[in-house]
């Protein structure tokens, strides 16, 4: 007798890679379910995240795709320029500018890229209401609030446990409910990785000169500090900082904390006033030592967690989803077993060699930057001022960034599955 299922796949996690990856699924035809702890309302509120993420052009094409432009580009703010400069004072501006530095302007690839930015910048908010929208006109199955609690895998199926002691089954499980997955703890995937001891601290600001479109990364000693153009004129802060210092820097006075960004800010854009609320997030490298299981697969933080220095977090998992998607697609298509090993082992062949040299490129950037050693300044000025001047190596770097190269699931090329 055949075993019925409750879905084709349970999605553990519907936040932004989850969500991206039932929307695909479901147009190839599977039928998914998505199981989350908090309801897609509060993941709406502006104080649930505060964090704007930088969407890889060919990130953006795949929620074109699934149907999200008109909920989300109004809020999509286009990167036609990245500045990159190595300073070694305290305040982004002060000593005057660096002689080192790095400018990429989205001219230099707009024939290749069809007229596309950089980039977009796109407040996590603004993101979720979308992703909820699709997801509901889709008619796809959440469960919310609700939590994975236990999973058991057997030759046939994976059998999903819930906290209120429902369970599902599906021939899969994803893991996509972030660095603490249940789902990767009950297929036995361990994790390697280490803490930064540094803290992310971001928020929003209102500018009083407009940003162009324009994004900005310091090199500072204690960590990057970034000024990434949002709609409005408004930029969204990311200050890294050691833990001790930014702990006291998201507690201080709102009087305190003006001061001191507009110390790091400096007056090019004019005066930045706070726009809602400050909010800190630890930094630390986790990847999965596998991303497969027996019946389980596992999705964006769940599998890797990175540093934001090159902010391409998000990116990875909306490459994953695009990736996963398009393996299981096909393999049901094909009547294949779509949690087999042997369909599963496609999808970690396509995307480990990627994520880990990504993981592995972040934390060497990371620990070269994040210090005010003279020689390691001098090399990596060097190397700044030697790329800036090299403009196939520049071509290459945002082709790289927007999400362009290697071996590209259909999503991300703007076809449907």
């Amino acid at each position: 007798m055949a075993e019925t299922y409750d879905a084709d796949v349970i999605i553990a996690g519907a936040g932004m890679a989850g969500a991206t990856l039932a929307l695909a699924l479901k147009s190839g035809g599977l039928t998914p379910i998505l199981i989350d702890p908090i309801v897609f309302d509060a993941q709406l509120a502006p104080t649930f995240d505060g964090r704007a993420s930088a969407i890889a052009f060919a990130a953006f094409r795949q929620w074109r795709t699934l149907g999200l432009a008109a909920d989300i580009e109004p809020h999509a703010q286009r990167i036609e320029q990245i500045l990159v400069t190595d300073g070694s004072s305290p305040g982004a501006a002060a000593g005057g500018p660096s002689p080192f530095y790095l400018r990429f302007d989205s001219g230099e690839i707009a024939e290749r890229s069809e007229g596309e930015p950089l980039g977009y910048m796109l407040e996590n908010r603004r993101t979720r209401a979308a992703l909820a929208a699709a997801v509901g006109r889709a008619g796809i199955r959440v469960l919310a609030p609700a939590k994975v609690a236990s999973v058991d895998f057997d030759p046939r199926a994976a059998r999903v446990t819930l906290d209120d002691g429902q369970v599902l089954t599906a021939p899969l499980v994803v893991g996509a409910e972030g660095r603490g997955s249940v789902v990767r703890r009950a297929a036995g995937i361990g994790v390697v990785g280490w803490d930064y001891a540094q803290t992310g601290v971001v928020a929003t600001v209102r500018l009083a000169r407009p940003h162009l479109g324009v994004a900005h990364e310091y090199f500072l000693p204690g960590g990057p500090f970034a000024i990434l153009p949002l709609t409005d004129d408004r930029a969204s802060l990311v200050w890294t900082e050691p833990t001790a210092r930014a702990a006291a820097l998201k507690s201080a006075r709102p009087e305190v904390f003006h001061a001191h960004l507009q110390r790091r800010f400096g007056d090019y854009l004019g005066e930045a006033t706070l726009d809602g609320p400050v909010f800190s997030y630890p930094l630390s490298l986790q990847l999965a030592e596998r991303l497969t299981g027996p019946r389980a697969a596992l999705l964006g933080d769940a599998a890797h967690g990175i540093h934001p220095i090159a902010g391409q977090g998000l990116n990875l998992g909306l490459k994953g989803a695009a990736a996963l998607a398009e393996v299981l697609v096909e393999a049901s298509r094909l009547g294949e077993d779509i949690g087999s090993e042997l369909v599963l082992e496609r999808y970690a062949r396509w995307r480990n060699f990627d994520t880990v040299m990504l993981a592995a490129a972040t934390d060497v950037f990371t620990r070269l930057f994040s210090n005010d050693h003279p020689l390691l300044r001098l090399a990596r000025g060097a190397g700044m001022a030697a790329v800036n001047r090299i403009a196939p190596a520049r071509r290459f770097f945002m082709h790289d960034a927007g999400g362009a190269l290697g071996d590209l699931p259909r999503l991300l090329r703007g076809e449907a599955l």
